[in-house]
């Protein structure tokens, strides 16, 4: 997908992460999903999932209907099972629900599906064996990762067929994965890595497929490189109002003290911080007010900030819930410790997303416009039109422009909230779906439109103010730039090192961003 992984702490050498199904954070699902940090499961986790896994066992050869372990599924769920089937049941529900399609999904994303399926099963009331979190945890330490497709979810019951094809891999029943940069067999994979692969009991089948795994590994991700590039787009802002030589009285403090949204509030102090020491502001006698996408900039991404905020508060939660239908509560009274339920639903994550993805295309909108500002001559104050250079004919920045707009009126398509929409499926027993996962994959494309867009601003920004640099001051003192502009211009310009057309120099500086390198200036 070209997408630019983002840095984040890395695990310390030595004890691997310990996974309790209750304290995971999206910082160490990072570090496993794109580092390659080590799991292990706690003894308290498997202490847990060893008394719900007792009592799966002893009720499998009773007389009272358990769904999933001794019923058939969704619509078939009033059709009992022998005991003596059970286990075929769990292989033939993975088998059957295997029905995705489409090109495959990211492997950090398939990665972060197997950790949060893992953490999951983890919190002890699924009813599963220790061994199949233990198994996910050694696939993911070998690099075992399933060739996972992208489409075929509505986000209810769950993640069905991805993870159903991650499940094929776990119990020997088939499916593709990656090992070494192969791309090879599910059992050959297993076998190539010295994994037992495990033949499926009782309530393993819907144990590993009854969940919005993969809709929350996409939106967890997503979530934490949003929240990157929002920063670097602050730093963008700056930068462009240097550049357009703007006015920082609409940043004020004291300003948006009378309209206190947190999002905007910190914006707007972060852009002072950023501009401060900046000779380029607040220089043009009788200039009192800026347009909209300069004088608004922390009101617009203050309002992205507070909506990222609400979906990383989303995926907190959702990545140590449990999500299985039924569960299993082993300290509730009486003998029947099933409870069906809904907990696999995908739309407390599906809404996060699209909630988010309409904070990250404005990102990208306003990013959009500032730059036109910049490469628009009559709009620039005096720039170059199209930021050409005098010894640079024809190099400009238009087209780059372009690009930007492309990216823009992409987002705006992908905007729509697709868990707005609902088709029933399973003979009408699952009549209300998410489609949670088609929200996650939007979100993850937005943030990548968007990222390139800031990428351009950031190239345009850095051209203008390498022109402000080469101007004449009025007061004859040297251009001094802001704090924050300084270290950018510098980390930009280090970047385009080696690049000759504007693709090669949007990806580098796309790059510069989705590692991190803007973010804490």
């Amino acid at each position: 997908m070209g997408d630019h992984p983002v840095s984040a702490a890395r695990q310390e050498p030595g004890e691997p992460i310990v996974l309790d199904g209750r304290s995971l954070t999206v910082d160490t699902l990072i570090a496993v999903a794109r580092q390659g940090a080590t799991v292990a499961l706690a003894a308290d986790a498997r202490a847990r999932m060893e008394r719900s896994l007792a009592w799966v066992q002893a009720v499998t050869y009773g007389d009272a209907p358990i769904y999933g372990v001794n019923t058939g599924f969704g619509s078939l769920a009033r059709v009992r099972i022998p005991p003596e089937s059970t286990a075929a049941l769990s292989r033939n529900l993975i088998r059957s629900h295997a029905a995705g399609v489409g090109p495959p999904a990211p492997a950090e994303v398939v990665r972060a599906m197997m950790l949060l399926r893992a953490n999951a099963l983890a919190h002890g009331a699924s009813g599963c064996r220790p061994a199949l979190v233990e198994t996910l945890l050694t696939m993911l330490a070998a690099g075992v990762i399933p060739v996972v497709p992208r489409q075929g979810s509505c986000g209810s019951s769950g993640d069905l067929a991805p993870l159903s094809h991650l499940g094929l891999v776990l119990f020997g029943e088939g499916g593709e994965a990656e090992h070494g940069g192969l791309k090879l067999s599910g059992p050959d994979a297993m076998r190539r890595a010295g994994i037992p692969t495990l033949a499926p009991a009782a309530k393993d089948g819907l144990a590993i497929t009854n969940g919005a795994q993969l809709t929350t590994a996409i939106t967890a991700l997503a979530a934490h490189d949003a929240d990157v590039l929002l920063r670097a787009a602050e730093v963008a802002a700056a930068m462009s109002i240097e550049g357009l030589r703007g006015v920082t009285r609409a940043f004020h403090p004291a300003v948006h003290a009378l309209r206190p949204y947190p999002g905007a509030v910190a914006s707007a102090a972060r852009l002072l911080r950023l501009l401060e020491g900046s000779s380029l502001v607040n220089s043009l006698p009788g200039k009192v007010q800026d347009a909209y996408s300069l004088r608004c900039t922390p009101v617009v991404l203050g309002a992205c900030r507070d909506t990222l905020a609400f979906g990383r508060s989303q995926v907190a939660v959702e990545i140590n819930a449990v999500t299985d239908n039924p569960v299993m509560l082993m300290d509730e009274e009486g003998p029947d410790h099933a409870f069906s339920a809904g907990l696999f639903h995908g739309e407390p994550v599906g809404m996060a997303a699209d909630a988010m993805r309409i904070a990250v295309a404005e990102i990208g909108s306003l990013s959009e416009r500032r730059l036109f500002r910049l490469t628009t001559g009559s709009l620039s104050v005096r720039l170059p039109p199209a930021l050409v250079g005098a010894d640079r004919p024809g190099l400009g920045m238009m087209v780059p422009q372009t690009t930007a707009a492309a990216l823009v009126s992409e987002n705006k398509a992908l905007g729509w909230p697709s868990t707005m929409d609902s088709i029933p499926t399973c003979e009408d027993q699952e009549d209300h779906v998410a489609m949670s996962t088609t929200a996650a994959w939007r979100l993850r494309e937005t943030v990548e439109n968007s990222r390139r867009v800031v990428a351009i601003e950031l190239l345009c920004a850095a051209r203008a103010l390498r022109f402000r640099l080469g101007e004449p001051s009025s007061t004859g003192a040297p251009v001094t730039l802001g704090a924050g502009a300084s270290v950018a211009l510098e980390r930009v310009e280090a970047a385009l090192e080696g690049t000759r057309v504007p693709a090669e120099q949007i990806e580098a500086v796309a790059r510069l961003i989705a590692d991190g390198q803007l973010e804490g200036l």
